[in-house]
């Protein structure tokens, strides 16, 4: 028959026809694709679902969700629970099985149209109606979500986060880092045996005795402000690399959303 393909795909808004017809009836890879693509997703969401459900707990007391994404205990008055970010997370389960179902189905079909691929619409509609509904809620709880700062820079202090920052410190001053590195350590074992939780809360004297080329100076480069500021590469988190990420982030956004 005196088929013309290519005019059919343009006619009907196609950027262009499958190479091999063959090919073209015998796989789903674009339905496993969008799966996969839904799955990790879904996988971000449920790892942010769970930083969210601890930050929320007493313990941290980092963000508080709003009552609309949130629901009462049974028996307990007084708390809050992140139902909505439990439930996110949750269905992480029901997304990958809907990609382990496509998987399933045309594993040892051979060549050619099979019956079999008729059941990949469910699971592919499925993905999509999942993650999208879980995406609409995330983005609203977010949205609504009140960050306690005070408590999360309370939580920077202690713990010996800065020890890599004395390490690094000592390397600009021409120290290999191998050697910097035990350096840091030094301070850390001494300050826990002074019974302090910070290396700051040393003296400079003290810390002379780690290095001789330790100063004064170190001391502007501690605090959680300093060891953040200070880390200005690209994707690095002080506040002028981020304020780059999130341009590119909502250039790419604006963009897509066309």
């Amino acid at each position: 028959m005196p088929l013309n393909r290519e005019l059919v795909a343009e006619k009907l808004g196609f950027t262009g026809v499958t190479e091999n017809s063959l090919d073209t009836v015998s796989d789903r890879d674009y339905c496993i694709e969008f799966t996969s693509c839904f799955a990790v997703l879904q996988s971000h969401l449920s790892r942010m679902c769970e930083e969210l459900v601890l930050w929320s707990t007493t313990e941290f007391g980092f963000v508080e969700m709003s009552e609309k994404w949130s629901t009462g205990s049974s028996i307990m008055p007084q708390k809050k629970n992140p139902d909505f970010a439990e439930l996110i997370r949750g269905r992480t389960g029901k997304v990958y099985g809907d990609l382990i179902n496509l998987l399933t189905m045309v594993k040892a079909l051979p060549l050619a149209y099979d019956r079999d691929m008729q059941e990949d619409k469910e699971p592919l509609f499925d993905a999509l109606d999942t993650v999208s509904r879980n995406l609409t809620v995330f983005t609203a709880m977010i949205s609504s979500a009140k960050w306690n700062k005070e408590r999360m820079a309370l939580s920077c202090e202690g713990g010996f986060a800065n020890a890599t920052d004395v390490a690094e410190y000592l390397v600009r001053k021409g120290l290999p880092f191998r050697t910097s590195h035990g350096v840091a350590a030094k301070a850390v074992r001494m300050a826990l045996d002074a019974g302090l939780t910070r290396i700051e809360d040393l003296s400079t004297e003290e810390l002379k005795q780690c290095s001789p080329l330790i100063e004064d100076d170190i001391f502007t480069l501690l605090s959680p402000e300093a060891c953040v500021e200070n880390r200005k590469t690209t994707g690095a988190p002080s506040s002028q690399s981020t304020a780059a990420q999130l341009k590119i982030l909502k250039k790419f956004c604006a963009k897509n959303r066309k």
